[in-house]
């Protein structure tokens, strides 16, 4: 997963968070400003994983990861 589709996929989570009852548009707000921490945290914590054109196939590997688990999560698969 590039930089670019973890974004794409913060703006879904954001946006679907919409489509929810109110009280989980926050947490869906909440959701979105902590995997992007994670994402900015990731490469500041690990600046090898980062390559020289910017991309982190190992810190794309994590947050891939973490997507699929929240995913099942909010499916009820966990």
């Amino acid at each position: 997963m590039s930089s670019e589709s973890f974004t794409v996929n913060l703006r879904q989570a954001a946006t679907n968070g919409a489509r929810r009852p109110a009280g989980t548009l926050q947490q869906s707000g909440l959701v979105a400003a902590l995997l992007q921490q994670i994402h900015d945290d990731l490469r500041i914590q690990h600046p090898e994983w980062v390559q020289p054109n910017g991309e982190s196939p190992t810190c794309d590997s994590y947050e891939a990861r973490l997507m699929e688990l929240l995913d099942a999560d909010a499916k009820g698969l966990n």
